[in-house]
């Protein structure tokens, strides 16, 4: 196994090298997650009404101003020559509505749980969470003692805090021009209040990736025909995979998708660069996808479309965050590795006594201590609870990993804090009796 598992990161290691390996959003399975084992989170109304508004406020930095993960970064602006900072803190809103309806259909939670109830979260095969499909950062724990770390479960529990996290993302993508990035805008001094100019930090959403890669997303790729194609239009009649992933974006400004029978959004015919024109052509020609991108800077499609920023109201940024308070039962626990199945394991309850959706986070001190699941969400009274099963309260199941206990017995404890509620962290004790049965010496049981 271990000549194997060489041989692998031998043949990883040269792939990176030579180039043949890239790194895109949504393209490459991720060799580690943020948690061992799935978080749970809430997923709100059917209607997606609940995460319009937050997508709405995280558009115009009116959930977390100030905050250096979950707030906006300011918006630089201005073209190769003279790219500068801005006192802007926005996203056109139409742009993060259709990004968030392409990475997730607008929900947090994985497809078997219920609206307005709680359960596992959303999670792709390269660490991708929730409504953003918030990849970076998630890739990895990256709190204590190898845990995940607040910001980590705020966004894998809670839709405010994914959504936040998914606007400052592609700002971030966006701020990446031009040292990284190309530009669009040549000829508008590359004005973030057009929503043309976002195209390659909407590429870049989803990784910058072209020809060669896992998952293409240049409109050039000879993978996606030629040139023109057929609009996406979002209905899901078409394969995504015929698309890049701005081309997706653009389908669904252009045609909201419609879950109830009632479009999420009014239809914006943002402009795409049209390949047929030289100006377009050139910038997007296979040959110039080479780092530092210089040579794809281009003018602004055109007719081009202003961003019209949402009116959020007065107080909305404290209802939707609220007050939560960690309320946790403390039971003395004691696990019986050979006993019944109820001795074997342990259930602790966690409750929000405060208001909204308060996220938690368990952990323990000891590797033998397995704890499922490891973060989760707990329901205030305010918070609809009304889909199939929905519980307020929050369980965690304690069991034992026999073969990493210290010895017979052994005593370990278990945290529970929270990233976003009031109260003090609670700790719990957890005694193990492990009753081994020990065979004779010398005697195998391998017949």
């Amino acid at each position: 196994m271990r000549r194997v598992a060489r041989a692998a990161l031998l043949v990883f290691a040269a792939a990176l090298a030579l180039g043949l390996w890239s790194s895109p959003r949504g393209a490459e399975p991720a060799l580690a997650c943020a948690f061992l084992r799935t978080p749970q989170t809430y997923e709100a109304d059917r209607s997606r009404q609940a995460y319009m508004d937050v997508i709405d406020a995280a558009a115009v930095d009116a959930l977390f101003p100030g905050d250096p993960f979950f707030g906006l970064p300011t918006v630089e602006v201005g073209t190769r020559s003279n790219r500068s900072d801005s006192a802007i803190r926005q996203v056109p809103v139409e742009v993060l509505r259709a990004v968030a309806w392409v990475e997730s259909g607008i929900t947090m939670a994985s497809r078997s749980v219920s609206f307005e109830s709680s359960g596992d979260t959303l999670i792709s095969f390269d660490c991708g969470h929730g409504v953003m499909q918030v990849t970076t950062g998630m890739t990895l724990p990256l709190g204590a003692n190898r845990g995940p770390s607040a910001t980590q479960v705020s966004v894998a529990t809670h839709y405010a805090y994914n959504i936040a996290r998914g606007a400052a993302i592609l700002v971030d993508k966006w701020n990446r021009a031009p040292q990284s990035r190309p530009i669009v805008g040549t000829d508008t001094g590359s004005s973030p209040q057009l929503i043309e100019n976002w195209y390659y930090a909407v590429w870049s959403y989803n990784g910058f990736s072209g020809p060669g890669a896992i998952r293409s997303n240049h409109p050039a790729d000879p993978v996606f025909g030629g040139w023109p194609r057929e609009r996406y239009r979002c209905d899901g009649t078409q394969s995504r995979n015929r698309y890049p992933y701005q081309e997706l974006i653009w389908g669904c400004m252009a045609r909201p998708p419609t879950p109830n029978g009632v479009p999420l959004w009014s239809p914006v015919d943002a402009t795409l660069p049209n390949l047929s024109q030289v100006s377009y052509f050139e910038a997007l020609s296979v040959a110039n996808f080479r780092f530092p991108f210089a040579r794809m800077d281009m003018p602004t499609p055109q007719p081009a479309h202003q961003t019209d920023p949402p009116a959020v109201r007065r107080g909305f940024r404290s209802d939707v965050l609220a007050a939560p308070r960690l309320s946790v039962n403390e039971p003395p626990i004691e696990i019986r590795t050979e006993g019944t199945y109820e001795e074997t394991r342990a259930t602790v309850r966690i409750a929000n006594s405060g208001t909204g959706i308060l996220s938690w986070l368990a952990t323990s001190s000891a590797g033998w201590i397995v704890v499922d699941p490891p973060a989760g969400v707990a329901l205030g009274t305010d918070v609809d609870c009304t889909g199939r099963g929905c519980s307020r309260e929050a369980e965690i199941t304690i069991t034992v990993n026999p073969t990493l206990l210290p010895g017979a017995r052994a005593r370990g404890t278990l945290r529970i804090s929270t990233p976003n509620g009031q109260g003090r962290d609670v700790e719990i004790r957890i005694d193990v009796d492990a009753d081994f049965e020990v065979g004779a010496p010398g005697t195998s049981r391998a017949y």
